[in-house]
């Protein structure tokens, strides 16, 4: 691909930053291994467990986790830009690794002994996530009891660990706060019902609990997190100063910033020997109008990149310096992450008509691509038409009775 995404750079590093490039680095050297996996994964419906062995010994599930027990404390660009090199081999195994490091951020909002129960006790401990919540839940002394089924949990395979949503109502039945809560599973079962068309390799099942005991400490309180009030301590930690509402969101795109990418290095390099079927051309790189979908496909890849990038950055500095973004940024970045993925699966679509038919062979990885960064756009966290109507209402202070996650 050259010079039209490999330019990017890694932003200036703050003195609690580890070595992202050397993370970056990591990353790509395990490109070959979940590459010729990824078949395997996808057939499998879970990301083969030599892959996630493969992580786990380059410290990429530790990308997230404080510095305090022996994580690499990173940023959310340092997220993006990790995840995204695992993308360009597996979007499935990409994706389950976006998740468990988004849920290490998440535990270290939490409050020190909530870590400690996590990390301080299993420092390799991964954790699942999910923010849907469950209502059946009962206030007991000490904390919650809570029942249900959490669609869709990535990472809850091989993690030790689950958030779960859910919400508490009063005698009434009126909504009192809605929490992310921690839960060991071994308290919890997993239901095989990830039976999809893409990102099969994340193995997304469903997570059962029935009359799991929350203590207090383990419960973060979603719309107090949401206005930036979170219970660690460890208020020095700049990375844990990150505004949740874009966070939860840029956690997503990652993976599909690297599909994008290997989808158009893919069609690039085959060009040369590829015909185009009942044309004169003997070789795809001779017709302008193959040139012209594959620039047109690498402009959005290269649109899309900007948008996550800038939209990282400003979240990384808004925390280093202690600052709150203001409301209608939160909501651009929002819509910023509908219009990556809208990018992504586009540039997609122009790169299949110009590589060809050929590319919905099964043995291509092409479709597996397509068929990934499709399921992953529809995420209702990314979806862009909610985005885009929640920056409208910003920009035209109109009350936003959408979502609060912005």
């Amino acid at each position: 691909m050259g010079n039209i995404i490999d330019n990017f750079e890694i932003p200036h590093q703050n003195e609690t930053s580890p070595d992202l490039k050397e993370l970056v680095k990591r990353a790509k050297g395990l490109q070959p291994l979940l590459f010729k996996n990824a078949p395997e994964s996808d057939r499998n419906r879970r990301a083969s467990e030599e892959n996630i062995e493969a992580i786990a010994d380059a410290g990429l599930f530790k990308l997230m986790v404080p510095k305090r027990y022996g994580g690499y404390q990173g940023t959310i660009r340092s997220h993006i830009e990790v995840t995204a090199a695992l993308g360009e081999a597996c979007g499935g195994t990409a994706w389950v690794t976006s998740l468990i490091n988004g849920s290490a951020w998440l535990v270290s909002l939490f409050s020190e002994q909530a870590q400690d129960d996590i990390y301080g006790a299993n420092p390799n401990a991964r954790v699942s996530g999910g923010f849907t919540p469950t209502t059946q839940v009962r206030r007991v002394e000490g904390g919650l009891v809570m029942s249900g089924k959490w669609f869709f949990s990535s990472g809850s395979l091989h993690s030790q660990w689950a958030i779960l949503g859910c919400a508490e109502r009063d005698e009434h039945g009126a909504l009192k706060a809605q929490y992310l809560a921690l839960v060991p599973m071994s308290e919890l079962a997993i239901e095989d019902t990830w039976f999809t068309t893409g990102m099969r390799g994340s193995g997304s099942n469903c997570i059962v609990g029935n009359d799991v005991f929350v203590p207090d400490h383990r419960l973060l309180d979603i719309m107090a997190a949401v206005r930036g009030e979170y219970p660690t301590p460890f208020k020095d930690e700049v990375e844990y100063r990150a505004a949740f509402g874009p966070v939860s969101s840029l956690l997503l795109i990652g993976p599909q910033l690297g599909i994008g990418r290997a989808a158009l290095k893919y069609v690039i390099e085959k060009a040369p020997q590829r015909a185009i079927a009942y044309t004169s051309f003997t070789r795809q790189t001779d017709s302008t109008a193959f040139q012209l979908q594959v620039a047109e496909a690498a402009l959005k890849i290269d649109t899309a990149h900007m948008r996550a990038f800038r939209a990282a950055d400003q979240v990384d500095d808004a925390a280093r310096l202690d600052m709150s973004l203001d409301y209608i940024t939160r909501a651009r970045i929002r819509a910023d992450v509908g219009v990556v993925v809208s990018d992504i699966t586009d540039a997609l679509n122009t790169l299949i008509f110009a590589h060809g038919a050929g590319s919905f062979a099964e043995a291509s990885p092409v479709q597996r691509w397509w068929r990934d960064s499709n399921t992953a756009a529809r995420h209702a966290i990314v979806l862009p038409a909610v985005g885009a109507e929640v920056y409208g209402k910003a920009l035209l202070d109109v009350e936003n009775t959408v979502t609060p996650l912005v």
